[in-house]
């Protein structure tokens, strides 16, 4: 079908909308000028600067060692959630466990930061990378389990039983079976968690502490007093790190669909 003129005109608002503000951003991250809404010429200047601003590169790696960590964790624990809702059947406090599962959905951002920094206090935990690993962890874990969850859904538990007919015990049938079928799902939610820690500010502004600020703690804090032209350069560094990982997955996913294709019996 042919697209109208109205349909054309609302896909390029709409797109424009979404990705112009990003477009003017990384333009301006070459300028010359201080100013950011000066345009001055192009420039690497405020790259230069941004590899000698010791305290944002020091955020940018706290936020990219939390968002590894906590999207392992939650990858991990939210996988074996999803194993139980969809395999034990109806257990008894299936519903308090899945009700506390998918609270983090619903739950507002404020009332989970500072339930937590109020767990951490009376715990007199100190405050800092750990603190902020497992609050991205409580906040992206429900997440996975939700995307592995509709997987196992939908997957036949005949392969499973196949595998324990071979002789598998059903943790072995579980990781030789069923993980290979379920692992783009994993995949999928390992790279939702990361993408949520990395952007998140609410939680980790509760959790944080002294000498432990992520990158939007950073930028946030910077933002208030005005906008520096090193954030438009950060900002772009981060685009084009998570373009070129979409770009590779995307290649890496047609090079295994090929070889699929080629190896399947005529």
């Amino acid at each position: 079908m042919k697209l109208s003129r109205f349909n054309l005109v609302s896909l390029t608002l709409g797109l424009a909308f979404l990705y112009l503000p990003i477009v003017i951003m990384v333009i301006y991250s070459f300028n010359d000028s201080r100013l950011v809404t000066v345009w001055g010429g192009w420039s690497l200047r405020w790259y230069r600067e941004l590899f000698q601003d010791e305290a944002m590169l020091a955020a940018a790696w706290m936020s990219l060692k939390v968002a590894l960590a906590s999207a392992t964790a939650a990858a991990v624990l939210g996988t074996l959630a999803a194993v139980a809702l969809s395999r034990a059947g109806h257990f008894r406090g299936r519903t308090l466990f899945s009700g506390m599962l998918y609270a983090p959905l619903v739950m507002p951002e404020v009332i989970t930061g500072l339930s937590l920094l109020l767990l951490f206090v009376a715990l007199n935990a100190e405050r800092g990378f750990w603190t902020v690993t497992i609050a991205h962890t409580t906040l992206t874990m429900c997440f996975v389990a939700v995307v592995v969850q509709s997987r196992l859904g939908s997957l036949d538990r005949s392969y499973e039983e196949a595998a324990m007919d071979l002789g598998c015990g059903p943790v072995e049938a579980f990781f030789q079976a069923t993980v290979p079928l379920i692992w783009p799902a994993i995949a999928a939610g390992w790279m939702l968690a990361f993408a949520l820690s990395l952007d998140d500010l609410v939680i980790a502004s509760f959790t944080t502490g002294p000498g432990s600020a992520t990158l939007p703690i950073r930028i946030y804090s910077e933002v208030r007093l005005g906008v520096k032209p090193q954030i438009n350069a950060i900002c772009t560094l981060i685009i084009a790190v998570v373009t070129l990982a979409i770009v590779i997955a995307s290649l890496a996913s047609k090079l295994s669909r090929a070889k699929a294709d080629s190896a399947a019996p005529m």
